[in-house]
């Protein structure tokens, strides 16, 4: 397998089949074997094979079609892409990880101040039900490094921008979130709610609870809404795809 110049284990599996591709090994309009079989052959999970996935979408060889499967588009070899970022699903598995121990620290440094701005962005954050997409991610980008900044602690600051700015820069995590988008996939209203109660109640246990949980849900949730094989099957392989990413709380 070619490691395309890159440790990024997502990346390693997009070379091996923009490789294949552009050898002529599948033609246009082919569709690519099924998500499970191509994990099995690289030894791989399959939302790392999702993330390689997106990578070959964005350059055009393949489209990846929700319920349906991924086909080829084209076999030309694309133009140099640079060197590949964070992953998709690696952002947010170390989302959850790193905001839920935040989110616990700020529960005994925020200040009413800093709680009461977190009031105002949920009334943004739930705009997204009514259709304003936009603005309920923005303001939910702004709660999210808010309560990392009432942490006091610069490092873990950056730590959160890090992540949010590799999202924001990912062509892969673009194309995954207006697919979650379509599928119905946006930022609730009600986890953040109880994030922001826990933060007021100065209960370090239950904000990381809250955290843990609701990056949880939107893990799951986009692992279903970007699910590209049988959708009858699509739940079970979720719960299965969950196991990996669980962590105790």
């Amino acid at each position: 397998m070619s490691s395309s110049g890159t440790s990024r284990l997502y990346a390693r599996i997009a070379a091996a089949l923009r490789e294949r591709i552009c050898s002529g090994e599948f033609s246009i309009g082919q569709r690519l074997p099924a998500e499970r079989l191509l994990a099995a052959e690289y030894g791989v999970s399959r939302p790392t094979v999702r993330e390689a996935l997106f990578a070959l979408e964005t350059e055009g060889l393949v489209e990846v079609r929700v319920g349906a499967g991924v086909y080829i588009l084209s076999s030309s070899t694309p133009a140099e892409t640079g060197e590949a970022g964070m992953g998709p699903f690696e952002i947010l598995e170390a989302r959850r990880l790193i905001e839920g121990e935040v989110c616990a620290l700020a529960a005994s440094r925020i200040t009413e101040e800093q709680l009461g701005s977190l009031a105002k962005l949920l009334d943004d954050i739930e705009l997204g039900a009514t259709g304003n997409i936009s603005r309920s991610e923005a303001a939910d980008r702004e709660f999210h490094l808010l309560i990392a900044e009432a942490t006091q602690n610069s490092a873990l600051v950056n730590a959160v921008e890090a992540l949010w700015t590799a999202r924001e820069h990912s062509p892969e995590y673009r194309l995954m979130a207006s697919k979650a988008h379509a599928a119905g996939v946006i930022p609730r209203i009600e986890e953040h709610a109880r994030i922001h109660a826990a933060l007021a109640r100065r209960d370090a246990s239950a904000a990381r609870n809250a955290m843990r949980q609701h990056l949880t849900r939107v893990l799951d949730s986009i692992l279903l809404a970007t699910e590209v094989h049988e959708v009858e099957l699509a739940k079970q392989r979720v719960a299965a795809q969950r196991r990996k990413f669980s962590t105790q709380a």
